[in-house]
């Protein structure tokens, strides 16, 4: 890379007004539209102070009224179809730097606050790298909003904004082939899904159990929608042609990745919020009264994890095999899923003790039976 080349990169690279413009409108408008639009009342999980927050499950109402004003947009003349596409990396590094000052105003609300509640009662370390990173304050609000949930719909929705913008660009170009429709197809379902089943978001470890800091932050809304469009940025710059045998690879792939993750994360909804629900037409096996052995959970004890790695790997498999590039989610979502485990592990072995041993008998698989 020449120094022209590089001049040009970093250029590329820094933050604008018009970036910010995007950033704080979309923002703004998932704000408004969370809280006027008509959606179900999801209880969370019961909180170590017994108390529980009620989360408005409206993102797809949400989602579908923002794809609606933009086709507006762009019919009217008032947009382009590719204005997320274009700003690019003005818009990452706007981002970033976005979640860097939210994730400073979270850390000092968050020792200056005197509630005593599980959800914002400070916990604080002693170290100002720890608490910033992992956060403070379990559920932190700002004018009625629930940041943690705001922020995970804001990065889903981000994902399916910019893969649609590089649709545009590659329908314009004349590249749109089978594999650019393959891939935006499957990353397509997988997020229209997702808030077809917000409601399952309540139940996760994320909602329940991690504190709102720099890394979910930065998770949210940078990492998930700008480094999970890879695959759409490789496609647009290069092109590939798969034969149709691998195609229909690609589609069994998703379908039971699909299958697996959806079907694992509903079982365990269910379960929590109804012990004695049904698990594949029979009544649930428990361990010690609160460990789901039945349906996915009795065949891997993170048998959720197999099918998001599987989807993973489905997004990415219609760039073919020429470069390893768009193998980084995969290949991220394989260490991180990895360490995610371990740590609940751990976690759930000092919690249960000797229910935890009994179900890890039980369940002797971790994430791929036979495997691992």
């Amino acid at each position: 890379m020449d120094a022209a080349t590089a001049a040009d990169a970093l250029a590329a690279l820094a933050p604008s007004w018009s970036a910010a413009m995007v950033l704080l409108s979309y923002l703004g408008y998932l704000a408004a539209a969370g809280a006027v639009l008509p959606g179900k009342l999801v209880a969370g999980a019961v909180l170590p102070d017994s108390s529980r927050l009620h989360y408005r499950c409206n993102g797809l109402l949400s989602l579908l009224l923002l794809l609606g004003l933009s086709a507006l947009g762009v019919y009217m003349g008032w947009m382009t179809p590719t204005v997320v596409a274009d700003l690019g990396l003005e818009l990452l590094s706007t981002t970033f730097i976005f979640s860097v000052i939210v994730s400073f105003l979270l850390y000092f609300t968050g020792l200056r606050s005197r509630h005593q509640s599980s959800s914002l009662k400070p916990h604080v370390s002693g170290s100002f790298i720890e608490d910033w990173w992992l956060g403070v304050q379990l559920n932190p609000h700002f004018m009625g909003v629930d940041l943690k949930f705001f922020f995970v719909r804001a990065g889903m929705m981000g994902w399916l904004l910019i893969n649609l913008s590089l649709f545009a660009k590659s329908y314009l170009a004349g590249s749109a082939n089978r594999s650019v429709i393959l891939y935006q197809f499957f990353c397509a379902w997988y997020i229209i899904d997702y808030f077809v089943h917000e409601e399952f978001m309540t139940s996760t470890w994320d909602i329940i159990a991690e504190r709102l800091g720099f890394m979910l932050v930065f998770g949210d809304l940078v990492f998930i929608p700008f480094t999970f469009t890879i695959q759409g940025w490789w496609l647009l710059k290069n092109k590939v042609e798969l034969p149709l045998l691998a195609c229909v690879a690609n589609c069994v792939t998703f379908i039971i990745g699909y299958i697996v993750f959806r079907g694992a994360n509903k079982q365990k909804h269910l379960f929590k919020n109804n012990p004695k629900a049904l698990i594949w037409g029979k009544p649930p096996k428990v361990v010690g009264g609160k460990l789901l052995i039945s349906g996915y959970w009795g065949i891997a004890r993170h048998c959720n994890y197999l099918g998001d790695l599987l989807l993973a790997l489905s997004f990415s498999l219609p760039c073919g095999a020429s470069s390893a590039i768009p193998y980084f989610y995969p290949t991220y979502l394989l260490i991180l899923l990895i360490w995610r485990e371990r740590r609940d592990e751990a976690r759930c072995s000092a919690k249960y003790k000797d229910v935890w041993a009994e179900y890890c008998r039980l369940v002797p698989w971790r994430i791929l039976p036979y495997v691992y």
